[in-house]
């Protein structure tokens, strides 16, 4: 289902978010990061992704995977420079679950960042609505 309205959206006022629609959630010394709701909607129905491995590094603003839908496939940014220590291994068989949980069930990879003033680049939820109430006009 698309939607055209910004308030259709889910976005979280704990998370912080990305331009390229990534969201990032803290778990003490590690990050949670996924697409937003904003993203998910846009791409459609999720068919593939693509993740690094387990110990990789990524690097923030770069790609670090793919993620493909019956649309396009695009690139999944990094949020934050760091190494990644989990990924969603349930996106394997279940890609879909970025459509239906994407901040849930549908995360992409846990990472351990490097860089903590990175997160000063990061946007908060008031500044990324505003982000997507700009693209949808």
């Amino acid at each position: 289902m698309e939607t055209d309205n910004v308030a259709d959206y889910q976005i979280p006022d704990e998370l912080q978010y990305t331009q390229e629609d990534e969201w990032v959630r803290h778990e003490g010394d590690a990050v949670l990061i996924g697409v937003t709701d904003f993203a998910q909607n846009q791409l459609g129905d999720i068919v593939f992704v693509e993740l690094p491995e387990v110990g990789a590094s990524t690097e923030a603003g770069a790609p670090f995977g793919t993620i493909e839908s019956v649309k396009a496939v695009s690139d999944l940014f990094a949020p934050l420079t760091g190494e990644v220590l989990e990924i969603n291994e349930a996106l394997e068989e279940q890609p879909e679950l970025v459509n239906e949980a994407c901040y849930g069930d549908g995360w992409l990879i846990k990472l351990r960042p490097t860089d903590g003033d990175e997160f000063e680049g990061l946007l908060d939820a008031d500044t990324y609505r505003n982000s997507v109430s700009e693209r949808e006009q």
